[in-house]
């Protein structure tokens, strides 16, 4: 049984950083990627990065690039996300999601954790 769980968020204040993490449990070989979403309230699911077991590239999303950085880490099967000059657009809950295919659409992803909120506020 595939298992995801997230930890580390927090409240912060914009300019902070935080990192969260994800450890998966049960993950197949074939599931090659993982990824982080965030959800803000009253809002749809956001891509925010992903990392590619088959050639190791991550992806950024437009509104993280050069302040977020992903970590993965196959020994603990974790997936780091470092976050930093944190903005209060950046609130929400963040998912751990595991699939096959990189991509930002929520729906090309099999599995989720529970999420951690990160709440960026002054």
């Amino acid at each position: 049984q595939v298992q995801l769980v997230e930890s580390g968020g927090g409240l912060e204040c914009p300019g902070d950083s935080l990192r969260i993490s994800c450890r998966a449990s049960g993950r197949t070989p074939s599931m090659k990627v993982m990824a982080w979403f965030r959800q803000a309230p009253g809002e749809e699911r956001e891509f925010v990065a992903a990392h590619r077991e088959t050639d190791g590239r991550t992806f950024y999303g437009d509104s993280v690039k050069g302040r977020f950085t992903l970590t993965r880490d196959f020994a603990k099967d974790t997936l780091d996300l470092q976050m930093t000059d944190l903005k209060v657009e950046d609130t929400g809950v963040y998912y751990c999601t595991l699939g096959w295919q990189a991509t930002t659409t929520p729906v090309t992803y099999t599995y989720w954790g529970r999420g951690t909120q990160v709440t960026v506020s002054s």
